[in-house]
C-alpha cells in the first residue's frame, strides 16, 4: 500500500482548524446550550404566570360581558354586542347542544389556564379550542337560562408568538457571536503574533521584537521570548566568530605543515599519505563552516529550479568525470520553488558529494549517478540516484543526526559526518523534506521534496 510523504502529510495538518477557529466553536457551542437552556427556564417560569394572568383576563371579560347583556335594554343588546367585537374583539355567540366542540391542546400552559378559569367561573364552564370548526379560545357562560359563548382570540391568550421569539433569539445568539468573535481574536492575537516571530526565528531571520505591553501573563511571555531570541542570535554569532576563528588557526599550520613536507626528505608514498590526512582534516573543517552557515532568506517569488539546477549539474558533472564517475541529469523545464538558489545548490551538491563517496557500484567500483527534477501534483522532487550498497532502514534516522557517517564510512572516507544534516537544515527551513529510499536494482535514491510555487505570481520577462 502506498503511504503518503512527509510534506503530504504536513499540507494535510494545516488544513485542521486553528485555535481561533477552535476557540470561536467552543464559545458558539456553550452560548447554543446557554441560550437552549435559558429559553427552557424562561418558557417555564413564564408558563405559570401568564397562565393566571390570561385567567384573569378571561374571568373579567365574562364577568362585565355578563353584567353588560344583562343591564342593557333589548334594544341596546345588539349595538353593545357589535361594540365589544369591534373594540374589545370579543365575540358573543349563542350555545347550541349540537355545537361542535374541540377541547384545548394538551399542553401545560391551556392546562393551566382553563384549571385557573374554572377555579374563577366554576366548574361546569367549557373553555374550547373551536367551535364548529370556528377557531378561538370559547369560553361558556349564562343569563339566566340562555347560554352563550364569549370568544378571545387566540393571539390574546397565547404565549409569545415562536417567530417574534425567534427573532430575539438570533439577534441575542449573533450578539453573542460577535461578542466570542471579537474576545477569542483578542485573546489569539498575541499568540498569532508569537507564531509568526516564532517562524521567522526558525528560517534563520532576525525576528521582529514582540511588544512588550498588555496583560501580565501576555508582557512576561513576549518578554521572555525577546530576550530568548536575542541569546540565540547571540549564541549563532558567537559560533560564527568562534568557528571563523577555529578555521583560521587551523589552516594556517595545515598550510605550514604542506611546505615542510614538500621541502622534507620523506618518499613519495608517505608524502601522498600525509598530504591526504591534511586534505581530509581540511574537508572536515569545510564541512564545520558550511554546517555553521546560516541558510539564506527565501526569496518572495519562487526561482527557477530547472535552471540552477542545470548550472550546477554541469559543474559537478566535470567534477565526477575527473574522478572517473559518471553523472547524467534529467530536469524537466518551468519548475518553481520558493528556495534561495545558493542554498538550493549547497544541497544538492552535498546529496552529489555523498553519492561520489559512498556511491561506487560493487560490480566495477564505478561512480554512477543520476540527477532527477521533476514535477508531482503541488510538489517539486529533486533525486540524486547511486547505485552503491545503500543503507539499512534501521541507519536512515541515525545518519539523519549531525557528526554521524555509515560503517563504511569510519576508514578510508574523509568527512565529518554533517552533509545529510545540513541538507535537513536548509530544506526545512523552507517547507521541505529529505528521505532516503531503495532504489530500485540496489542503490539508494536521496528524494527531495519542495513545495511548488505558483507562476503566476512572477513577473513576465519579455526580453528576447
Amino acid at each position: 500500500m502506498a503511504q503518503s510523504s512527509p510534506l503530504t502529510a504536513k499540507r494535510a495538518s494545516r488544513l485542521r482548524l486553528g485555535l481561533f477557529s477552535r476557540s470561536f466553536l467552543l464559545l458558539a457551542a456553550l452560548m447554543l446550550v446557554s441560550l437552549g437552556a435559558w429559553l427552557q427556564v424562561f418558557f417555564s417560569m413564564e408558563e405559570g404566570p401568564r397562565a393566571i394572568q390570561m385567567a384573569q383576563r378571561v374571568a373579567t371579560a365574562v364577568s362585565i360581558t355578563r353584567s353588560a347583556l344583562i343591564y342593557a335594554p333589548p334594544s341596546v343588546r345588539p349595538a353593545l354586542l357589535l361594540d365589544l367585537a369591534t373594540k374589545e374583539s370579543l365575540r358573543v355567540q349563542p350555545r347550541d347542544q349540537a355545537d361542535t366542540l374541540q377541547p384545548l391542546p394538551d399542553s401545560n400552559y391551556w392546562n393551566h389556564v382553563a384549571q385557573e378559569i374554572h377555579s374563577r367561573l366554576g366548574g361546569d364552564t367549557n373553555v374550547m379550542w373551536s367551535v364548529n370548526d370556528v377557531p378561538g379560545i370559547w369560553v361558556s357562560f349564562e343569563i339566566n337560562t340562555d347560554q352563550y359563548w364569549l370568544v378571545f382570540d387566540r393571539e390574546q391568550l397565547g404565549l409569545t408568538a415562536g417567530p417574534e421569539w425567534l427573532g430575539w433569539g438570533a439577534t441575542a445568539l449573533l450578539l453573542a457571536l460577535i461578542g466570542a468573535a471579537v474576545s477569542v481574536r483578542f485573546v489569539n492575537r498575541p499568540l498569532a503574533r508569537l507564531g509568526n516571530v516564532a517562524r521567522q526565528l526558525s528560517r534563520g531571520e532576525t525576528p521582529t521584537p514582540l511588544p512588550e505591553k498588555g496583560p501580565a501573563e501576555i508582557r512576561d511571555m513576549n518578554v521572555a521570548f525577546n530576550r530568548m531570541a536575542r541569546d540565540i542570535r547571540q549564541a549563532e554569532a558567537d559560533r560564527e566568530i568562534m568557528l571563523a576563528g577555529i578555521s583560521h588557526d587551523l589552516r594556517t599550520p595545515l598550510a605550514r605543515m604542506r611546505l615542510e613536507i614538500e621541502l622534507s626528505n620523506v618518499t613519495d608514498e608517505t608524502r601522498l599519505a600525509i598530504d591526504e590526512d591534511l586534505a581530509q582534516i581540511d574537508h572536515s573543517i569545510d564541512q564545520l563552516m558550511e554546517y555553521a552557515r546560516p541558510a539564506g532568506q527565501a526569496p518572495e517569488q519562487g526561482i527557477d529550479v530547472s535552471s540552477v539546477l542545470g548550472e550546477l549539474l554541469e559543474r559537478e558533472r566535470s567534477h565526477t568525470e575527473s574522478l572517473g564517475g559518471i553523472l547524467t541529469g534529467s530536469i524537466e523545464p518551468g519548475l518553481y520553488a520558493k528556495i534561495n538558489a545558493y542554498d538550493l545548490k549547497r544541497v544538492v551538491s552535498n546529496l552529489i558529494e555523498n553519492a561520489r563517496r559512498y556511491g561506487r557500484s560493487r560490480s566495477d567500483d564505478k561512480v554512477r549517478i543520476q540527477l532527477v527534477a521533476k514535477q508531482q501534483g503541488n510538489v517539486l522532487a529533486i533525486e540524486v540516484k547511486d547505485q552503491g550498497t545503500g543503507i539499512a532502514p534501521t541507519d536512515i534516522q541515525r545518519l539523519l543526526r549531525p557528526f554521524s557517517r555509515g560503517e563504511s564510512a569510519r576508514t578510508g572516507v574523509s568527512g565529518a559526518g554533517l552533509g545529510l544534516a545540513i541538507v535537513e537544515r536548509l530544506l526545512g527551513q523552507v517547507g521541505g523534506q529529505l528521505q532516503l529510499l531503495p532504489a530500485a536494482g540496489g542503490g539508494l535514491v536521496a528524494r527531495i521534496e519542495l513545495p511548488k510555487a505558483r507562476i503566476r505570481n512572477f513577473p513576465v520577462d519579455n526580453q528576447g
